[in-house]
């Protein structure tokens, strides 16, 4: 009888810790749930009030400073071209934008990017031409950045800023002598006597070089016209302009590579008269950013051959 006791005991203990479990988890699981759909609110709500204030403005056309900041390297991985574009739609569209300012602070990145970008600028400049676009450089604007800037109205800068590094460059690394003390044979098969051009396990070509160095030479070329382009007569040019260096902020204003001294909020009382401010830099949401990290896994390889890039 006792027995029979012990075990209903332990079968009643058993039971009772397995619904004190059930319940706990059951707790837990109803608490991550509100803790997500919290989330999930918050940024909704963020998003409509963001929406909300825009949509005021546009009806209201109190006036404001479109931010737009261009940070980083400026590549296909930080989406810095598609970024800056839709920024600029979004600022051009609000009826409340009074001028743009690009909050600038980048060491460059891809001539084509660079481009594309400045290209954008000149274009709806010419469509916006009552709406200005000047550039406030924080800590640097070189290179690319530099690129992009120059498309500007005006420039302003810090005294320490720096600015210029006008040129292109393409690095890489060679392995032939390595791979000789290894014994590794190299078995790379093309069609096409270019198709391998720049790869580090291959002897240096002169003639594909010669090509490389061409390349780089006509990218450099088209950096130099964007300046010559954008800034103008205000441009002092000196032999070593165009030759990769840099500026100090206050060095680069008596060369024409910027217009004067300010920060973002100094810019926007003297140049747009106002003082409210409202940044357009799209953000990144999870799913982009994990797409844009598969795409760059898969895309290495090919772009590893030729790199070109502007700092």
């Amino acid at each position: 009888m006792s027995d029979q006791n012990w075990e209903r005991t332990l079968l009643e203990q058993l039971a009772g810790a397995a619904l004190v479990e059930q319940r706990r988890a059951r707790r837990w699981k109803i608490f991550f749930r509100l803790s997500w759909l919290l989330l999930f609110a918050a940024i909704a709500a963020s998003i409509f009030w963001r929406g909300e204030d825009k949509s005021v403005s546009r009806l209201t056309g109190t006036g404001h400073a479109a931010i737009l900041r261009l940070d980083g390297e400026i590549s296909s991985e930080n989406d810095t071209a598609e970024k800056m574009i839709q920024g600029l739609a979004d600022a051009y569209a609000d009826k409340g934008t009074r001028g743009i300012i690009l909050r600038a602070n980048s060491p460059g990145g891809s001539p084509v990017l660079s481009g594309m970008v400045y290209d954008e600028i000149r274009r709806q400049k010419k469509l916006h031409p009552s709406i200005p676009v000047v550039v406030v450089v924080e800590e640097m604007c070189a290179s690319g950045c530099y690129y992009i800037a120059s498309a500007a109205d005006k420039i302003f800068v810090d005294k320490a800023s720096v600015v210029g590094s006008i040129g292109v460059l393409s690095d890489g690394f060679g392995f032939t002598g390595l791979m000789d003390k290894l014994g590794i044979d190299r078995r790379l098969k093309t069609s096409g006597e270019n198709k391998a051009m720049g790869d580090p396990f291959s002897p240096v070509n002169p003639k594909q070089e010669v090509v490389r160095q061409q390349l780089l030479d006509d990218i450099h070329a088209q950096f130099i016209k964007a300046v010559r382009d954008g800034r103008g007569a205000r441009l002092k040019e000196t032999p070593d302009m165009f030759s990769g260096l840099i500026w100090l902020g206050e060095k680069s204003i008596p060369l024409g590579l910027a217009d004067g001294y300010g920060t973002v909020a100094s810019v926007a009382l003297s140049e747009l008269k106002t003082d409210q401010t409202e940044d357009f830099t799209p953000t990144d949401d999870l799913g982009s950013r994990v797409a844009r990290r598969f795409g760059v896994a898969f895309g290495t390889g090919l772009k590893s051959l030729f790199d070109p890039r502007l700092f």
